[in-house]
């Protein structure tokens, strides 16, 4: 029991010392996040759009055409098939990392408004 209780006072001294830390760093992950999923939609948050319909695009082509190209070759499905999936996985990847980096050099924040109303974005 006492050290559960150290445990969990060390621990709310930690969460209390970083919030102000947290506070300040900007919200970058959001366009990262959004562009891994659905690649080209951070480019789209960050005010980007020729770069979010590219990077769109790419996925779409790389899904397509990698799909149709598996069906038609004549390798195995357990083969071609997951190569497809590897190339959107690594995609996904740059497009996330890039609406990332943007939006991190933008100091991209989310967040609620001086008055508490509404949200803001600020770049």
């Amino acid at each position: 029991m006492r050290k559960f209780i150290v445990a969990l006072c060390v621990g709310v001294i930690l969460l209390v010392s970083t919030v102000g830390a947290v506070a300040e760093s900007n919200d970058a992950w959001i366009p990262g996040l959004a562009s891994f999923v659905i690649p080209g939609l951070g480019q789209l948050i960050n005010d980007e759009m020729d770069r979010a319909i590219l990077h769109f695009g790419i996925a779409v082509a790389l899904n397509v055409g990698g799909y149709y190209a598996a069906a038609l070759l004549p390798i195995p499905y357990y083969y071609s098939y997951p190569v497809v999936g590897l190339l959107h996985l690594g995609w996904s990847l740059y497009s996330g990392f890039d609406a990332y980096d943007v939006a991190k050099a933008q100091g991209f924040r989310f967040g609620f408004v001086d008055n508490g109303i509404g949200f803001a974005v600020s770049f």
